[in-house]
């Protein structure tokens, strides 16, 4: 059983930066993959980023490559999201969540995660 809970959402101007922590409970952190996901009002849930469970290999959406990067500390059982040149249709909730699938073509895909936070609103003001 893993239970995650984001923080470091708010509001930013367009251009600005925030980083999002996930912190998780549990002593097998370091087993899973961790990723970020968002959800726009009315839209589906979206991938955003991924990193595997040794830190080694990450992955993101085109949409944020370059601007955002996924990182993980598992001695503080924390990953991180650092978005930078936010822009205002990224506003939504952010999503981190935990799967032990190991095949990374998977990753992107929502229904492989098997744990999930509450979410931190992220509000890109223009």
């Amino acid at each position: 059983q893993v239970q995650l809970v984001e923080s470091g959402g708010g509001l930013v101007q367009a251009g600005g930066s925030l980083r999002l922590s996930c912190a998780a409970s549990g002593r097998t952190f370091s087993s899973y993959t961790m990723g970020w996901f968002r959800q726009a009002p009315g839209k589906e849930r979206e991938f955003v980023a991924v990193i595997s469970w040794s830190g080694s290999t990450t992955d993101y959406a085109d949409s944020v490559k370059g601007r955002f990067t996924i990182s993980r500390e598992n001695a503080k059982n924390t990953v991180y999201l650092q978005m930078n040149s936010l822009k205002p249709e990224e506003t939504a909730v952010y999503f981190c969540a935990a799967t032990l699938v190991r095949t990374s073509a998977d990753w992107p895909r929502s229904a492989w995660y098997n744990y999930w936070g509450q979410g931190t609103q992220v509000t890109v003001a223009s």
